[in-house]
């Protein structure tokens, strides 16, 4: 059994830290990708669609692997510094050249452009695929009843590196697709700089929480990569957990990508009430997150959970509201990404939480601690609802278009609301009864540690 060691303040920092970089990048790669390949690089659609379909399989598959196979040696710098090490560098070099291709081709080779976004996306996704033995140390390096905090700040570096994304897409990047279409073998400065900047700071961030973060602790694993696949295919209440995930992002991934296109396409929100509505959103966010952290440990896990999908069920439906005339939708949209802010803060919270309190519930049965493979394996389901849940997305906003208060698009950015909220009422049904995220083991604990103090 592994003897943890309480972990200060600035382990939870650490711990959070690459979080900033690689929700830069892969916020990048989620919301933006797309746009500058088709608007910017002028690359088919369709062959756009292609490469980001692949890329998905790709990440679902890879985090599973290398949270496999990083349990299997322990080395001198442990289990989980070595891929840190060695993938990061070529994480940031595929950002750098995914983003710039005119760095090493011309852009005037669509067929070209489609063959170098595959390669570089693919390896892109691959190598992001650290985060999965990098997320392994939720469980190897804090007690269970430090996961709450630490994931409050990995989940508060992520809100913040998100946040830059956003700016800088919505600054730089709208204004390099028009100068690259003028002058095609000049990349702007601020544009080049920027992605430069982006890239190495992945590396200096990953590199500093290897030298800087202590190795986890040193316990062997007796049992074989297979034999592992075979017990946690084996532990119903993990295969139930990632069914609920599955289920859960169906919903939550049409949530995220809809909610501020709502406030610009429905509410048709100017620019500077946009920027107060994505501060908000963001604000909310950090709030939030520790509004849940503390209610974890005074509700516990599923019941925070059932609560949280409790409150996005009753939020969600208010997206029918915009179908009312109002003199102003300011108000109406502020309080309703309140509102979803609030639900979407405790869904990425628990998560690295409950993954690693279930590995360490194994560890108790098998005497392993399997972190890497328990953190890698709900990628699989994870991106696979992801990408049927952005299937439905779009085919809800090809439904047909309606005018209210004399703007016109489809009833589907209206709609979306009540089907997410139909989505995780099934999901809250499947929790409720399937589900388990307390365990006996902790609470005999944390009477021991108050009985301590």
């Amino acid at each position: 059994m592994i003897i943890r060691e309480e972990s200060p303040t600035s382990r939870y920092f650490l711990f959070g830290l690459p979080k900033l970089a690689t929700n830069i990048i892969i916020g990048f790669a989620d919301f933006s990708l797309a746009t500058l390949y088709i608007l910017a690089y002028r690359v088919p659609i369709f062959l756009v669609a292609i490469g980001l379909s692949l890329g998905k399989l790709t990440v679902a598959f890879s985090f599973f692997f290398f949270g496999w196979i990083s349990d299997i040696k322990y080395t001198r710098w442990g289990r989980r510094k070595p891929y840190l090490i060695i993938m990061s560098p070529i994480l940031g070099l595929s950002f750098i050249f995914l983003l710039m291709p005119n760095l090493m081709i011309s852009l005037s080779d669509k067929f070209l452009l489609f063959i170098w976004l595959i390669v570089w996306y693919q390896i892109f996704n691959i190598t992001y695929a650290l985060t999965a033995p990098y997320g392994a140390w939720m469980a190897e390096q804090f007690r269970f009843y430090e996961r709450p905090k630490a994931s409050q700040f990995d989940f508060t570096f992520a809100s913040i590196g998100t946040a830059i994304m956003a700016i800088f897409s919505l600054i730089i990047l709208t204004g390099f697709i028009g100068k690259i279409q003028k002058y095609p073998s000049v990349i702007p400065p601020e544009y080049f700089f920027s992605v430069i900047f982006f890239g190495v700071l992945v590396v200096i961030l990953f590199y500093l929480v290897s030298f800087l973060m202590p190795t986890e602790p040193h316990f062997k694993i007796e049992s074989n990569i297979f034999q592992n696949l075979k017990t946690i295919l084996k532990n119903k209440n993990y295969i139930s957990v990632n069914i609920m995930i599955g289920i859960g992002s169906l919903a939550w991934v049409q949530i995220s990508s809809l909610i501020l296109l709502f406030l610009e396409v429905v509410l048709v929100f100017e620019e500077i009430y946009y920027i107060i509505g994505a501060a908000i959103f963001l604000l909310g966010i950090l709030f939030f997150i520790y509004i849940w952290r503390v209610l974890i440990y005074k509700l516990g896990k599923k019941r925070c959970l059932l609560y949280i999908f409790l409150s996005a069920i009753v939020f969600l439906p208010f997206t029918l509201l915009a179908l009312i005339p109002m003199i102003s939708t300011f108000i109406y949209g502020l309080l309703f990404i309140i509102g979803i802010a609030g639900c979407i803060a405790g869904w990425y919270l628990l998560q690295p939480i409950y993954i690693a309190d279930i590995a360490e519930d194994d560890e108790k049965t098998t005497g392993e601690l399997k972190a890497g493979i328990y953190k890698g394996f709900p990628s699989i389901f994870l991106n696979i609802f992801q990408s049927l849940g952005l299937l439905m997305m779009g085919i809800i906003l090809s439904l047909p278009t309606i005018t209210v208060r004399n703007s016109t698009f489809s009833i589907g950015y209206i709609l979306w609301g009540p089907i997410c909220s139909v989505i995780l009422i099934i999901a809250y049904l499947y929790s409720k009864k399937y589900v388990k995220l307390d365990f006996e083991w902790e609470k005999l604990a944390l009477n021991d540690i108050n009985s301590e103090k």
